[in-house]
């Protein structure tokens, strides 16, 4: 990328699209575009089409999406598959008619199957039943995908498609109701030792174990790739590691210097055992994640104390 190029990230505002405006700027392209949802409806096909004709950006992150978690998944899934469809393919399609140089579209791990085999190479992808409690995300997730492609096969697009891990970092959602879990611990553990509570209640057993990138990682592969990366297909974004959900809970703990006792809700559910990507595609294109989770949590720990609950 030139660093007069003009660069659209769809999305902004999120800690995915926020991060990738950090690494922009920190390489020195300054030449960034974004509008905020009030300002542009990625839902409405014309508002969409009308700003790519006018801006004509050269390149484009797609950082954009209904997101939540299980609940909000399950609750509202003609909203996650409605919003999600109509927010990518305004944006590829447009993208495509305004003549972009090259777009990069961000789905989910949970494209992949629910039984899929671990750890998750990129050729499971439908290769079996999705977990039902998010397919109508996942299968809008897909669609990113395939439409990606299928303008690379047409019209010779240069159009990627990228899956990161569980990520975390800053302008992550610290809401106990529906943050995801490692924000939920760093809360919990903080409150409890700022109240003095004797012990935190975690959910189930605590062995499932989890893969965790932190987004300024994410932020340097969709950099890398976005230079380098010209192929069909998708590409898994995560580290090749994971962390029992457990050890990841003394992990919080001792960042945060709570003292107390961890207790398990054994009535609560553990979710899925295992859910790590393979990683061997995006090292073998020559990245790999740099920040361990160790730090990862540090950094992101001494930066909450803006938050009210703090």
């Amino acid at each position: 990328m030139e660093k007069n190029a003009k660069i659209y990230i769809a999305g902004h505002r999120g800690m995915v699209g926020s991060a990738i405006i950090r690494k922009l700027n920190a390489e020195g392209f300054e030449n960034i575009i974004f509008r905020t949802s009030s300002e542009l409806d990625l839902r409405n096909q014309q508002a969409v089409s009308d700003f790519f004709q006018k801006e004509k950006p050269d390149y484009v992150f797609l950082a954009a999406a209904k997101v939540g978690g299980i609940l909000a998944n399950n609750t509202y899934r003609a909203e996650f598959l409605y919003d999600n469809l109509m927010i990518q393919s305004n944006i590829i399609d447009s993208a495509h008619k305004a003549g972009v140089t090259k777009l990069m579209f961000l789905g989910s791990s949970c494209i992949y199957p629910k039984l899929a085999p671990q750890p998750l190479k990129e050729e499971y992808l439908l290769t079996g039943e999705l977990e039902q409690t998010n397919e109508p995300y996942a299968i809008a997730k897909i669609a990113g995908i395939k439409m990606c492609d299928a303008y690379r096969a047409q019209y010779g697009s240069n159009f990627i498609s990228v899956m990161p891990t569980n990520l975390y970092g800053p302008n992550d959602n610290y809401d106990l109701e529906k943050s995801h879990v490692l924000p939920a611990l760093i809360r919990k553990f903080h409150e409890a030792k700022k109240n003095k509570v004797p012990h935190v209640m975690m959910w189930g057993t605590g062995t499932p174990k989890r893969e965790f990138l932190h987004v300024d990682d994410l932020a340097a592969a969709c950099f890398y790739l976005m230079q380098t990366y010209n192929e069909p297909g998708l590409v898994n974004i995560g580290t090749g590691e994971d962390i029992a959900i457990k050890d990841l809970a003394l992990t919080i703990k001792n960042i945060v210097g709570y003292e107390g006792e961890i207790k398990h809700d054994l009535e609560k559910p553990d979710g899925t055992p295992r859910k790590l990507m393979n990683v061997d595609k995006l090292s073998n294109a020559g990245w790999t994640a740099s920040i361990s989770l160790n730090e990862g949590i540090e950094m992101v720990y001494d930066g909450l104390k803006t938050k009210d609950w703090y």
